[in-house]
């Protein structure tokens, strides 16, 4: 048996074993969970459930643990009959299905994160979490610490699960994990080094039907990102400044690290990516980064995929990929980021958002807008429209190639189409990404 997995073993993997353990959403962390029990050989009673169906889900074979499903609409019955349950990102606290199988005392209730942080060998782990901008911060900060020659691994929400990378971590590593909300309200341990990049009204209601889970209000929205510091665990904090107030009332006992906007030179798109560079500077000189390196990681650093993303400069037209926004704020941030003409494509699913003070923005900085189908693009229609936004310079499109059809007619020298649609992708798209995607093909097209 190698050293890791007798670390493994005595850090509690093994208490799996012989358990009947349920799977609640298969999802990439429960996938790499069953990968995890699969290559250290525990054998387990294992249940997927999801309201997939199984031709929905990927192929799972097991040669230790007795895999069983539950699905369709019986996806969250009888979860009392269960050990454990280990909860996806995406399933809601308040499923009335866990409710119920919690009653009984005897199951317990787990997520993917959690086992993450009990088996991990190193403590030098840094959440990174905020409404916007924590995928960018936390790649920030992984870079800086791969040029600086740590060894350091990055994961969670930005899409690769940390159990993936367990058995390489060595106890000096360092470990860069974004971290969702949903990942946070029932973590039961804080990173060492935390770090919150900002806080806007999101999540309060399910708009992604493959990921139904909201908070019932914005406080406990709140309260679900100060998990990251609430924790014995946690160390230091670095939270905007902007959210002095809240973190003041919070009364967390962690060191409380400010920062505001970064002055320093860097090749990034947007006004608000100088927060996050301040954010992921303050993580560098808390972990003694010489500023000879994070300068130089800085000045080199590029937006992330569908952030605020340059897809390509058309006689004079730039074309800015931020699919990622979904909500008013960011939009509103990405508006303010430029000063030259603006062709702006937006709408979508329905989360609940007030438009109001996006039209304002819309009326003063927007050429032309080009609104996409789906529930809340009546709404915000409405609120552009009650600011005084002209109706000739209003347009509609039923999919994504109109949408950019009618922008390469309209751009001209100088001008900036942008994709920041303010709302969440679900409707026509199945997500951000393919949403993103979709306009970088039919940008890049010659048609």
């Amino acid at each position: 048996m190698s050293k890791m997995k007798k670390n493994i073993k005595k850090s509690g993997l093994d208490r799996l074993e012989t358990k009947k353990i349920a799977l609640l959403g298969f999802g990439l962390d429960n996938q790499a969970l069953l990968a995890l029990l699969e290559k250290h050989k525990i054998a387990a009673e294992i249940t997927i459930c999801d309201f997939h169906l199984l031709t929905a889900l990927p192929a799972v074979k097991s040669a230790y643990s007795k895999i069983n499903y539950q699905l369709g609409s019986s996806f969250n019955k009888r979860l009392d009959k269960f050990n454990i349950l280990f909860r996806s990102p995406g399933w809601p606290l308040a499923c009335p299905g866990i409710r119920a199988a919690l009653k009984n005392g005897r199951t317990e209730l787990s997520n993917p994160l959690n086992l993450f942080f009990s088996l991990c060998p190193s403590k030098n782990i840094i959440g990174v979490s905020g409404t916007k901008g924590k995928g960018t911060t936390a790649s920030l900060i992984y870079k800086i610490l791969a040029d600086a020659k740590k060894r350091v691994w990055l994961g969670g929400n930005i899409g690769v699960s940390p159990l993936g990378f367990l058995d390489k971590i060595k106890a000096t590593d360092y470990v860069v994990l974004e971290l969702s909300s949903f990942q946070l309200e029932d973590l039961k341990y804080s990173p060492r080094f935390a770090v919150i990049t900002n806080l806007f009204k999101e999540h309060l209601a399910p708009a992604d039907p493959n990921n139904p889970n909201s908070h019932s209000s914005y406080k406990a929205y709140w309260l679900a990102k100060l998990q990251i510091a609430k924790n014995k665990d946690n160390k230091y904090l670095v939270v905007n400044k902007n959210l002095a107030k809240k973190i003041k009332a919070s009364g967390l006992k962690t060191k409380i690290i400010y920062f505001g906007a970064s002055s320093l030179p860097s090749l990034m798109i947007g006004d608000f990516n100088r927060q996050n560079i301040a954010a992921a500077v303050a993580s560098a000189e808390l972990l003694k980064i010489k500023p000879s390196v994070y300068k130089k990681t800085v000045a080199n650093f590029t937006n992330l995929e569908h952030r605020l993303e340059l897809v390509k400069k058309i006689k004079g037209v730039r074309y800015f990929d931020n699919s990622f926004s979904t909500t008013p704020e960011s939009t509103a941030l990405d508006l303010k980021s430029f000063s030259t003409p603006i062709i702006l494509i937006a709408g979508g699913a329905d989360k609940g958002a007030d438009f109001r003070p996006l039209a304002k923005i819309i009326k003063q900085r927007v050429k032309l807008l080009i609104l996409l189908p789906d529930q809340a693009t009546p709404r915000l229609q409405k609120a552009v429209m009650a600011a005084g936004f002209q109706k000739n310079c209003l347009k509609t499109a039923a999919d994504m190639k109109t949408a950019v059809r009618i922008a390469k007619i309209a751009g001209a020298e100088s001008d900036v189409v942008l994709l920041s649609t303010g709302c969440a992708s679900f409707g026509i798209f199945k997500n951000y990404k393919e949403r993103g995607d979709l306009f970088k093909k039919y940008v890049r097209s010659r048609k």
